[in-house]
């Protein structure tokens, strides 16, 4: 097996954010894209969407296509489709799995083979902008560690993390998105509450986390200090902090990590 098709086992959101990411950068063709998707009107979505493309209904008709697999399917999903695949894995598939809660060894032992790596993508990886973590052990290939990272990182920006830490990387980044959802839906509503059209203030808002976030990013600065120099003494952010401390913002956002991370692991 010498080709380098990348076969998605499942053809969801996640699944198309990595194809069409990795189309935009070049780093795949859509000649390149197999899709095993047992959803009939899926199928024709992923026809119309890559018109290139190769869709099987089932995963183990898929495996002899490609050696890149990307396991995009639910983790309850796993089991199954390790049962349908495993006589048809060899040591040159490299199996990548973006299920939320399956630690390493257990993907390893699902499917019988050591050569898999694990990741935790994001939502905004849809548009490009997502937050991956990466977790090999050692005895992953350099080069099957680097070919994970230019695909994810077709579609944001990506880490390494040991597989133990995967947990917190979910509750963190991987239900962050929601999070900031929340956030942007509350201020936009502070804006309306305040005399704000709908529609200029999630704008306003949306923009400010977006510009906030970017200023963390390029700055290099702590985001305490950050916070400092938008706050005057005596002024209207000062006021506005102390509303959120005594509302207990920061514990809140801190908990809903630690939760979100215990979760990942009660299903793991």
């Amino acid at each position: 097996m010498t080709n380098s098709k990348v076969v998605f086992i499942g053809g969801g959101q996640m699944a198309q954010a990595l194809a069409g990411g990795a189309l935009q950068a070049g780093v795949l063709a859509e000649q390149e894209l197999v899709f095993a998707e047992p959803n009939a009107d899926q199928q024709q979505v992923l026809r119309n969407k890559y018109a290139g493309c190769q869709v099987v209904a089932q995963a183990a008709d898929a495996f002899h296509e490609g050696r890149y697999i990307v396991l995009a399917v639910k983790p309850n999903v796993l089991r199954a489709v390790a049962a349908d695949v495993a006589s048809g894995i060899t040591p040159e598939h490299l199996l990548v799995s973006i299920a939320a809660g399956v630690s390493l060894p257990a993907l390893q032992a699902m499917f019988a083979t050591q050569r898999i790596i694990r990741v935790m993508p994001n939502t905004p990886a849809q548009i490009g902008v997502g937050a991956a973590a990466i977790a090999a052990d050692e005895t992953a290939l350099a080069a099957d560690v680097q070919w994970v990272e230019r695909l994810l990182g077709a579609v944001g920006t990506t880490v390494r993390v040991p597989d133990a830490l995967m947990h917190a990387v979910t509750g963190l980044s991987g239900s962050g998105p929601a999070y900031i959802y929340m956030a942007i839906e509350a201020l936009s509503d502070g804006g309306v509450a305040s005399g704000l059209p709908r529609a200029v203030a999630t704008q306003l808002a949306a923009q400010t986390v977006l510009g906030a976030a970017q200023m963390v990013l390029t700055s290099g600065q702590h985001p305490g200090a950050l916070k400092d120099q938008v706050t005057s003494p005596g002024g209207t952010t000062i006021a506005a902090v102390r509303a959120l401390e005594a509302a207990g913002l920061r514990s809140a956002l801190i908990e809903a990590v630690v939760r979100a991370t215990q979760r990942s692991t009660e299903l793991g």
